[in-house]
């Protein structure tokens, strides 16, 4: 899981490696394999009309992209160990909240960066209006937050446990 603060970002040991093998992936043999494709398409003649190399352009671009964030990402790593299972919420965990104290009115998110989002559950980054307002409190607390059209929201924090994938 990773925890920004100012240009630190915290990862585990397990996060860290899975991202420096995707680094590592596109560096070498993602980046060949848009080289050739790229060729492939110059090869069919005309670029102006040539819709696989504009494909193939734009899909190189979108992976460079992706690995200056990685390295940014990563040299600005630090890594350290999964948050404690102490009850109180951190980048890393599981949440379980109740919107205005509502028991029946729930949502159950993780608390991590977008590099966690996952299909399984929903993820809220650290620095949301909703992760920034639970951030550091404990379960059982109220936590207030700001909604996009300037308004107030209270919510209960019902569980908080260390995301364990």
């Amino acid at each position: 899981m990773t925890q920004t603060s100012e240009n630190v970002t915290w990862l585990t040991q397990e996060a860290y490696d899975q991202l420096k093998a995707e680094l590592e992936y596109l560096s070498g043999p993602a980046r060949a394999e848009i080289t050739e494709k790229i060729q492939a398409a110059r090869e069919e003649g005309d670029l102006k009309e040539n819709a696989g190399y504009h494909a193939a352009k734009e899909e190189q671009g979108k992976q460079e992209l992706r690995v200056r964030q990685l390295k940014q990402l990563l040299e600005s790593a630090k890594v350290g160990e999964a948050p404690a299972a102490n009850g109180v919420v951190a980048p890393g965990m599981v949440v379980t909240i109740a919107f205005d104290g509502d028991p029946d009115d729930t949502l159950k998110f993780l608390l991590a960066s977008r590099e966690y989002a996952s299909k399984e559950i929903e993820t809220y980054s650290p620095q949301s209006p909703l992760g920034s307002g639970v951030n550091g409190k404990k379960v059982g607390a109220d936590a207030e937050y700001e909604l996009p059209n300037g308004k107030k929201a209270s919510v209960k924090i019902l569980d908080a446990k260390p995301y364990t994938g």
